[in-house]
């Protein structure tokens, strides 16, 4: 079909006029930054959560919002490059999450981007210095990893209540782990029981000799504490604890369905999504400073009754009944 050149002329007048608005658009999108020091195999769910909350909050990749993600794959050393890569794309907001490292990584790196964090313990880390006034560029979400402690370790021993040594594994390169184990500590001695702590440096991948350690000490039990490294080698954390036939408490559900014996935590999807939210208050004009860090407001506790099985532990009727989900 041959098109006159009246009407071709007015096509290709219109696609001249139509590029240069497209590009503008495109530029004046505003780019999210999504910096995480984990991997994004593990944390589809998260990024999911996230979406939504930047949906409820009146914002859609790619019609009016774009995000750029910069995974540091578990190597802290990563993260600095990963975050001035960002702010040279001139983000206008950074989501600073997989870690409290990556959130003060991101403060370090600029004073003036605001900066939303998902945080274990943001008081305890030094990212802000009050909850409800955080200050400066940032804001973000607590999980509260120190003082869930105490509450892991009560139902680990309630589980498991003819477990009267708990083990207790810590990274030493978590900024709030000298907290958590006082946390623990503090715990044990209002429930009557005895805990060994052991310093578990993530980058060793070697957890058969921390179980060995424990071992030696005689434990009944063990306490995983939060910390996003063992989140992201979780199959071997379990593999390790089946092998050495130890009740585990971990800090979040993802273990349970891997083979672990119970959890208790925050829900952590939840938790991006509030953060998409707050994302997408401030891209609306909110400072940081005004918005206060955000508590958890979903905890799961979850129950693997086959595991209990091959260890030969029955769990008592009234922790069952506790239970939001349980795994047979």
């Amino acid at each position: 079909m041959r098109i006159p050149r009246r009407d071709f002329i007015t096509l290709v007048g219109g696609a001249a006029v139509a590029w240069p608005l497209m590009a503008r658009a495109q530029q004046s999108m505003p780019v999210v930054g999504f910096l995480n020091g984990a991997s994004p195999d593990g944390f589809a769910s998260e990024v999911a959560a996230f979406r939504q909350g930047l949906n409820e909050a009146g914002y859609v990749e790619g019609q009016n919002v774009a995000i750029e993600f910069r995974w540091a794959e578990f190597q802290n050393d990563r993260l600095p490059a990963l975050a001035a890569d960002l702010i040279r794309r001139q983000v206008a907001v950074i989501i600073a999450s997989g870690g409290d490292v990556t959130a003060h990584v991101a403060k370090t790196a600029t004073t003036t981007i605001p900066i939303v964090f998902v945080s274990g313990e943001p008081i305890e880390s030094g990212l802000v210095a009050a909850l409800n006034r955080p200050g400066g560029n940032l804001t973000g979400v607590s999980l509260f990893a120190v003082t869930l402690a105490s509450k892991q370790l009560e139902l680990l021993h309630e589980a498991a209540p003819k477990a009267a040594v708990i083990g207790v594994f810590v990274n030493p390169r978590e900024p709030e782990f000298n907290a958590q184990t006082r946390e623990v500590e503090a715990a044990a001695r209002a429930l009557g029981l005895t805990v060994h702590v052991v310093q578990v440096d993530s980058d060793d991948h070697n957890f058969d000799d921390a179980f060995t350690t424990l071992r030696k000490k005689s434990v009944d039990a063990l306490l995983v504490v939060s910390n996003f490294a063992f989140f992201g080698q979780r199959n071997l954390l379990v593999a390790a604890a089946a092998r050495h036939a130890i009740p585990t408490m971990y800090f979040r559900r993802e273990f349970v369905p891997a083979g672990g014996l119970i959890s208790y935590g925050t829900n952590v999807p939840d938790s991006y999504r509030q953060v998409g939210l707050y994302t997408g208050r401030i891209l609306k004009g909110a400072k940081p400073a005004d918005l206060p860090v955000l508590q958890p407001i979903k905890y799961e506790f979850v129950i693997n009754l086959k595991t209990a099985k091959v260890l030969g532990l029955e769990i008592p009727p009234k922790v069952l009944a506790l239970a939001d989900e349980v795994i047979e």
